[in-house]
This record gives C-alpha cells, structure tokens and sequence, in this order.
C-alpha cells in the first residue's frame, strides 16, 4: 500500500455487484426486501443517511416523506429523529422532545436501529443533565461502546452522592472520544471535590499532547479562579520557547509551563530537553519526572537514541498510557531488559494486563533468570489467536498450530438465511453503506455461541459476504473453523502469482486478509483500492516495471490484475530489505522511505518482534503484527504443519 494508508479505519464503498446480491438476498428469503422498491427509492434513502448524517433536520423529514413503505422503515424514521437530537456541529439540543424518541425505543426495543438511538438519547440526557431518566435508560444501551456517555453515566453517580474519581481516571485515557460527556464529567468532578487540581492539569496536559489544545482550553475551565488567561494557554500551545522564556514562580506558571513542554517537544524533544534542563530546579520532583517522560516518549517517536536517557529521568512522573507503552520500547530497542521490567511494572494495572505488556514482561523476567514467573505471564497469553499469542506459545517451547476444526451441517448454515437482521444488512451492502451493514450484522452475532457463530460464518461466505465470513468466524471461543477465521478464495490466482515473485503463498494471504478482508472493491478513505489496497501511484510505478502500460483505475481492481501488481509490489520491497518480512510488511504499508529510516536508527541488531513492536506509527505496528500473524496461520493451514512466528520475524540488522 502507499505510505498514506489507513488499514485500520478503512472505508469500502461496495461489497459486491447490486444486482447480483439483490438476486442471493431474493433466493435466501430476503425477497420483502429485494422485491417493490426502485432505484429512485434507494437514492432517497441514501441521501436521506447523508442528510441525518449532517443533522439537516428539515432535508431529512422532507426526503422521509418520499419513502412510504420503504423496506427499512426503522432506518427512515431514525434518520429522521437523529438530526432533530444534535446541531449541525453535533453538540446535543436538549429541548428536543422526548415523545418521538421513547415511542421509538418502545416499538423497536431489542433492535440494533434502537440501541443506536438509545446511545443518542443518553447523549442528550445527559447534556441537559436529566439524571434520573438518564439511569433508567442507561441499563439498557447494550453496546454501551460510548466513551461519552461512559462519562455521563459516572457523572450521574456522582450527582448522586457516589465515589467515582477512580473510574474516572481509568476511563479518561484518550481525548479523541471525550466530546461534551467527559469535559463535564472533569468540571462535575472538580466541583464535587473528587478530582483535585492535579487531576484537572493532567488531563489538559493530556489533551495537549495530543494536540487538542482547543479541548484542553475546554478542560482547564474545571480549575476555577486559578484557570490561567487563554493568552497564556496560547502561547504555551503555539510559542512554547518564549512560555518557557518567562520567570516561573506559580503553580499555575508551572502547570503551564509543562504544557509548554509538551508542545515543545511534539516538534523537537532534544531542544525541550535542553531548555527545561536550565529551569527544572523550578518543579517539584513529581513534575520534573512527568517532564522528562513527555520529553522522552517524543523522542522516541523520532527513533532518537537519547529517549532512554530522558526517559530514566521520569521515575514517579505522570505519564499518559502512550508514553509509558514508550518507555518500555526504549528500553526494548536498547535491549535494557531491567528497564523493560521496570518500565511494565510502572505501567498503570490497566495497561500493564495488556497482551503487549505480559509478553514482554515476561521475556524481562526471563532474560534475568525467573523462568518459572516468565511462564506464568507467557501461559496468560498463549490462548490468543494473534501475535503476541503466537509468540507467548513458542516461548512455552510449543510450535504454533491451529485448534480442530468444528463443522456445523447445511440446516444450520440455512437456518441463518432466515435471519431478518442479516436480511437487512445485505440490503444496506447492496447501497455500499457499510456502517448500516455491519452494525445489523453483527447485532445478530450477540448472544450466538460458537457452532451459531460458524453456521454465520459460513452462511456469510455461501453469500459471498468475505470480510463478515473472517469477522464472525473470528468471534468463536471454544470451537473454531481456521478455514473460515483465515478464508482463501481466488487460490489458483494468488498462488500464480506469488509464484512468479518467489513470494509465499501464506504471506499474500495475510495481507490480503489485512488490507481489504477479500472485499473486491473495497477503497480506503486515501485512495488504495482492491483487494491489495493499491495507491494509484504505486500501482503505476508496478505496472511500467512489469511492462503492462498504462492502466485505468478500473483494471487495477480487476482481481487478477490487482493480486499481480500487489505481489509485484511486495516482491520489489522484500528484495529492498534484505527479504525481511518485517521490514517489507512495514514498508508496504507505510512506504519503503520510512521502513529504511525507522532501520537506520537501529544501533544494534534486534529481534523481528522488538522492530516491530517499536514502529512509531500505530497503524503500521498493528499492520505488521496482524499480516505476519495471519501468515503464519495460514502457513498451518497451506503447508499442512506447525509454524514458527520467531523464525519469520528473524532478526533485524541495521
């Protein structure tokens, strides 16, 4: 893929041909849905989402008015309650009245459609502080998968008289989900005396390092009269150099000033160290350490080799989780196991339960003598089916395999067509609204245990639903079918192909699984597209390698032509790094100029797994960790015997 991918947040615009899926849906007892309704019928709902989509209120009911007995009127009458709820700049209007939305709730209660409201309702109770309808509703939101409402609802307990400051602060770890619900919850908690001043300043400094200095300005209203000027907050934010320039005497100048140095650091962390090295005497030790560890985690986000050095200055500080995950890769890159063992066991118990984090732990404990508790971190991860699963089972001296296979019978695999949930998420996959879709999906999967969730699974693939045939089989606990978790169509096509480089078999499929979860069509919101998630401009470059001319857009997602030019792709990167896995997997999705600088920082070799482990970029360390999991799954599968995780990694030179 380009260097701009997004593999984890991808957004496919169609599953398969309309027709064709219209016609499956007619043929497994979908025809209420397939038969009666025109194209013209589908465009206005279409535009009808987009229109609730933009809380355009009168466009919605005027569009709403258009589609009597429309196949999913549940979906029609939702989009029109939804933008009535929030204004055009999705903030919570709390006149709405509640007539409209409790005889929703009541008709379709049990429904996906009605949770979701219900999660929009919570929202609006709880922005007008309604408490006592807020906790009758709240039980009954089942996802309950809103960060938001989460802190409405520890507001409301604490409205009550509750203690909920420690909830709080677990829940209260990433800015990018608070919206209004948790700016609230942090002022109701200021006011109630639960949260202190310290706790205030460490979620503006929170905000702020992850560069919402508009939400943190938002957050510091909760400090009362010792709230500093929007002057001061600005240039901490946009001059941090000439903020730290200035005399340091408050406690206020001093929370400021590590806001300063948090933004400082973003841009050039050797340059924050050095000029809060001349005023540290000015903090106490706790806000020293906090200091240097937001120093150290940007530095090593730049790879620098300083980071560990700023990081062992951080003892007791107030680190975010991003910055204490950071301090323990610093000291991975650096093969420092005691830092490592000490960084983990620093972390908070939260983040240190982490599968990452018992892993690595347990290799500390391991590399410094205690196998017996090394083991005991190992065998708390060896049941996952993913990376750190597949490396905590070699560690126990185990090779990786694949559990039985269960098979269910057709009657149960029909017996899912009948599903009018999964009914309805085809007809939203035929309109490429993929959201809808996946939400009625996997609204059925809850509950299912794990024969129901293959019989899905496999009713899912007899429809030609890929990427729900990987998800949902994925779901199992207890008894699983590999061949559905780690599904191979177009065999004959992808085996040529990665042939003809000297690629496997295994390593094509778990990209491929990664990249688009066999979904033909499918484009991410950057532009890459197929099954191989190509960048326009990379599948250019390939094609002219390869003498194929110049090619439009539409034949580069032709199946046959999109695996050729990804494997292509691959191939080319492979023979760049030396034919490492890691580097290659790396640098196909985040683009080979970044895979040879992250490696140039390298001053010793390092294990596959610590490189890793150790990308900067968060997308492109799941993407490797997930393609090369899935490869050596499917190494199982394909090559009929167990596989080792550790020898595909290898070894990473610089």
């Amino acid at each position: 893929m380009g260097q701009n991918s997004r593999a984890g947040g991808r957004v496919y615009r169609a599953c398969l041909l309309a027709g064709a899926l219209l016609a499956s849906v007619a043929g497994l007892g979908g025809s209420a849905f397939a038969q009666g309704v025109g194209a013209s019928d589908d465009q206005t709902f279409v535009s009808l989402r987009e229109a609730a989509r933009r809380n355009d209120a009168p466009l919605a009911q005027t569009l709403a008015a258009r589609l009597v007995d429309y196949p999913a009127p549940s979906y029609v009458e939702y989009f029109t309650i939804k933008p009535q709820m929030f204004d055009a700049s999705g903030r919570a209007r709390v006149d709405v009245p509640d007539e409209q939305i409790r005889s929703f709730l009541s008709r379709y209660d049990g429904t996906a459609i009605a949770d979701r409201l219900r999660n929009d309702y919570l929202v609006v109770l709880g922005a007008r502080r309604d408490w006592r309808t807020f906790q009758q509703e709240y039980p009954r939101f089942a996802l309950d998968d809103d960060t938001q409402v989460k802190c409405y609802a520890l507001e409301a307990r604490a409205a009550s008289g509750q203690q909920v400051a420690d909830d709080a602060r677990r829940l209260l770890v990433d800015p990018r989900w608070y919206g209004d619900g948790c700016v609230d919850l942090i002022a109701a908690l200021a006011d109630y005396r639960q949260f202190g001043p310290a706790d205030v300043w460490d979620q503006v400094r929170l905000a702020y390092e992850g560069n919402y200095t508009s939400l943190g300005s938002r957050i510091a209203d909760a400090l009362g009269p010792a709230r500093p000027d929007n002057a001061l907050l600005s240039m901490a934010s946009s001059r941090p150099p000439l903020l730290l320039a200035r005399q340091i005497v408050s406690d206020t100048m001093r929370q400021v000033a590590l806001l300063a140095v948090t933004r400082m650091a973003a841009n050039d962390p050797d340059q924050a160290a050095q000029q809060f090295a001349s005023i540290q005497m000015n903090f106490s030790p706790e806000d020293r350490a906090t200091a240097w560890g937001t120093i150290g985690y940007r530095a090593a986000l730049k790879r620098s080799p300083q980071a560990l050095d700023y990081y062992r200055l951080s003892v007791n500080g107030r680190l975010s989780q991003p910055a204490q995950e950071w301090r323990v890769r610093s000291a991975l890159l650096a093969q420092d196991w005691p830092t490592v063992r000490w960084a983990i066991e620093s972390m908070s118990p939260e983040l240190r339960e982490q599968p990452a984090w018992l892993y690595w732990h347990g290799r500390a404990l391991a590399k410094t003598g205690n196998v017996a508790a090394a083991n005991q971190d190992f065998a708390r991860v060896a049941d996952r089916f993913d990376f750190y699963g597949q490396l905590a089972t070699e560690a126990l001296g185990r090779p990786v395999t694949v559990p039985p296979r269960t098979t269910v019978s057709d009657a149960d695999v029909q017996r899912m067509a009948g599903n009018p949930g999964f009914q309805l998420a085809q007809r939203f996959y035929t309109l490429n609204l993929r959201l809808e879709g996946n939400r009625e999906w996997n609204w059925q999967l809850r509950g299912m245990n794990d024969r129901q969730l293959i019989a899905a699974a496999r009713y899912a693939e007899r429809i030609q639903l890929l990427d729900r045939t990987v998800n949902t089989a994925d779901r199992t606990k207890g008894e699983h079918d590999f061949t559905l978790r780690y599904l191979a169509p177009f065999r004959d096509t992808v085996a040529r192909y990665s042939r003809q480089t000297d690629l496997d078999d295994e390593w094509a499929y778990g990209l491929i699984r990664q990249e688009s979860r066999f979904i033909l069509s499918a484009r991410s919101g950057v532009g890459a597209s197929g099954l191989m998630q190509l960048m326009p401009g990379t599948a250019d470059l390939v094609a002219r390698k390869l003498g194929l001319g110049k090619l439009s857009r539409a034949q580069v997602n032709e199946l046959d032509t999109n695996i050729q030019l990804g494997t292509a792709y691959l191939a080319m990167i492979y023979d760049q790094f030396d034919r490492s896995p890691v580097l290659a997997t790396a640098g196909y999705n985040a683009g080979p100029g970044r895979s040879r600088q992250w490696r140039s920082t390298l001053t010793q070799p390092v294990e596959g797994a610590i490189f890793a482990e150790s990308i900067p970029f968060t997308e492109t360390r799941d993407y490797v960790k997930n393609v090369l999991s899935n490869t050596v799954y499917y190494g199982v599968l394909f090559e009929g015997r167990p596989q080792s995780l550790t020898s595909r990694l290898g070894v990473i030179s610089p």
